[in-house]
């Protein structure tokens, strides 16, 4: 037998972290191979880290809900069977205890604060006031208010606070906690009324944490960005033809089912290459305009929470790819196997409020991106159009499409120019299309 140490895996290619959740072996329990040892949050997939070998959990240097970078060691394990791979342990090389690493931790945080941090009774501020929703977080947890927040010396890019600066000042015993600021308030910004409204009573549900999260984004989002929506209706009569008297082929050949889904990413796709200022995201004063065109598809849980995974590239994939790829994410979303990379650098977002029988929607924008469509129900109606014989009364499939954009990037022209484009696309379906 031999002690190995277990680190926090790396569970997608821009993962740098995750939340340990729980622990499903307690140290001194033994363990069999294929056993999960511990649940680990990133974002907003949960993941579960098994064991590659039979063993004991010796120790476990951290906790449920303490944020670890990936690489760390998080628990000591000792093997009785074969040597867990070594992309997860490491061999032990005599371990610190956690007082020996809290002191070497506090010992770097004092040469740290003797250099870098200024006197209490400082007021200054920094400029740059963007906090990631990690910091938002750990602040709720630790009572710490924007103010407070503010006054911490950040060392991350354009002055933005990061995890461990946030940590190195709570280790540092907080010593902005209680300035206050010398200027004073402005009589003409919006405060927040504090208002005692009666919620009334009833049956007490607690959000779990993927729900928290989303209230959270959605806060913040509304927060951030001035939302504007605008609405067109789309006449689809020839792809939903088209798609019905396709359907069983296509599935024969290439073995996917053909859902609107992978015909509405396309034709956003082809939009979004026409106007690349939606494809973008706003960092402080800068658009960053994104090379690639990922769209993300927000998708219903069985839980009922939300989650946005990614087709990558979508403007470069054939109709049976597009399908391929948004049946393999549906699937995954409703087993709860969606990876790390599965939901990230989506680019743009559109939300099929249709399948749920809305007729439109207001979506709120997925941050940090600039722009989000809703999908309407697909309805039959009576319209009148235009033909060789003149106006005449038909039956026809209609949707309305609402395109919620951020205000700060996106002008109306920009929003009702590429809102039209995606209409169009889909209205002037070409019927004769073969698979």
């Amino acid at each position: 037998m031999s002690k190995l140490e277990l680190k926090m895996p790396k569970m997608g290619e821009s993962i740098t972290e995750g939340t340990i959740i729980d622990w499903m072996v307690k140290e001194g329990d033994s363990f069999n191979e294929g056993d999960i040892l511990l649940e680990v949050a990133t974002d907003k997939v949960d993941n579960e880290v098994p064991a590659n070998s039979s063993g004991i959990l010796i120790k476990t240097l951290f906790q449920a809900k303490d944020v670890v970078p990936v690489g760390e060691v998080i628990a000591i394990i000792e093997v009785t069977g074969e040597s867990l791979s070594d992309k997860d342990v490491a061999k032990d090389k005599t371990p610190k205890t956690n007082s020996s690493k809290e002191a070497e931790i506090k010992k770097t945080i004092k040469n740290k604060k003797a250099k870098s941090v200024p006197s209490t009774t400082s007021n200054a501020v920094r400029n740059n006031t963007f906090f990631s929703p990690l910091i938002t977080s750990i602040a709720k947890e630790q009572h710490i208010s924007y103010e407070e927040l503010a006054r911490i010396p950040a060392t991350g890019n354009d002055g933005r606070l990061k995890k461990s600066d946030l940590f190195n000042y709570i280790n540092d015993g907080r010593p902005y906690q209680f300035v206050q600021p010398t200027a004073e308030p402005d009589p003409t910004a919006y405060r927040i009324p504090q208002l005692n409204l009666d919620k009334g009573t009833g049956k007490i549900i607690e959000m779990d944490r993927m729900r928290q999260i989303i209230a959270d984004h959605m806060v913040y989002s509304k927060h951030t960005s001035p939302h504007v929506t605008a609405y067109v209706e789309a006449d689809l009569t020839d792809m939903v033809n088209w798609r019905n008297n396709n359907k069983v082929k296509f599935q024969e050949k290439y073995g996917e089912r053909l859902t609107f889904t992978p015909l509405f990413v396309e034709a956003v796709a082809k939009a979004v290459n026409d106007f690349p200022m939606i494809n973008a995201s706003l960092d402080d004063k800068n658009i960053i305009v994104k090379e690639d065109i990922n769209i993300g598809m927000a998708t219903a849980l069985p839980t009922g929470n939300l989650i946005v995974p990614v087709v990558k590239n979508a403007d470069k994939k054939q109709l049976q790819e597009l399908a391929s790829e948004v049946n393999m994410l549906a699937t995954k979303a409703r087993e709860n196997k969606l990876s790390g990379d599965d939901i990230k650098g989506s680019t743009f977002t559109i939300s099929n409020v249709g399948t749920f029988g809305s007729l439109m929607g207001t979506p709120i924008i997925n941050q940090p991106e600039v722009a989000i469509l809703a999908l309407g129900i697909i309805k039959k109606r009576a319209e009148v159009i235009t033909t060789d014989k003149g106006d005449e009364i038909a039956i026809r499939s209609m949707m309305y499409l609402s395109l919620s954009f951020d205000h700060r990037v996106v002008d109306g022209y920009l929003g009702g120019s590429f809102l039209r484009r995606i209409g169009d696309y889909l209205e002037k379906f070409d019927v004769n299309r073969t698979i």
